[in-house]
């Protein structure tokens, strides 16, 4: 009980926090239309959060990483993801041809997705461990990444030239395969970091009978 408590408390925080970056990241942003686009994710899945939370509040673990998320895109959406400073900073220390401030962006694109289906694979008690769950979460993080370049795709083909910043490729004629395989990458890597965080943490939560890994 005190584990929950703790967690409703963590996750009010995190929420409120996210809201706060969210008014700062509008102030003055480089590109308005960019902004909108870039930050949608982030104003869509807020109110989602809040009105779910009571009935299925989310692990700790994966309440972080949608924070830190929301902390990457809301960063790009202000600055545009090829002027993004710390992209910039890490493109001079390290004499890089293009700022890969979104690859950071692509790479939790996989990450969280992966984890968010595991969670709710898990506690609707649809897959309990294994090679399917990974491969299912897996999957979903990949058709979640797949889904988000279509949507650039539509954005570029009805803006035109004005999608460039929302684009982000910055002349790189494979930055969407790039923007899948970290998509990938990022499923892969958050399963296997975090899983077993999340598999106790989902215990507390839901109490015996829940997940193997």
């Amino acid at each position: 009980m005190a584990d929950k408590a703790m967690g409703e408390r963590e996750a009010r925080l995190l929420w409120s926090l996210a809201l706060l970056a969210v008014a700062l990241s509008a102030i003055d942003p480089q590109d308005v239309p960019t902004w909108f686009l870039e930050a949608l994710p982030v104003l869509l899945a807020l109110p989602v959060l809040a009105m779910t939370r009571a009935r299925f509040p989310l692990t700790p673990v994966l309440n972080r990483l949608i924070f830190v998320h929301a902390l990457v895109l809301l960063v790009g959406a202000h600055y545009t993801y090829a002027l993004t400073p710390p992209g910039a900073w890490v493109q001079q220390a390290l004499d890089l041809s293009r700022n890969h401030y979104d690859r950071l962006g692509h790479l939790l694109q996989g990450m969280t997705p992966a984890l968010l289906a595991r969670e709710i694979l898990i506690r609707r008690a649809v897959l309990h461990g294994g090679g399917w769950l990974w491969l299912i979460a897996t999957s979903i993080a990949l058709a979640f990444s797949a889904f988000y370049e279509l949507i650039e795709w539509w954005v570029a083909l009805i803006a035109g030239a004005e999608a460039e910043a929302f684009l982000a490729t910055q002349g790189d004629v494979w930055d969407t395969q790039w923007d899948m395989a970290l998509a990938l990458c990022g499923a892969l890597l958050s399963q296997a970091a975090l899983g077993r965080m999340q598999a106790r943490q989902i215990l507390r939560l839901n109490g015996p009978g829940s997940p193997r890994t």
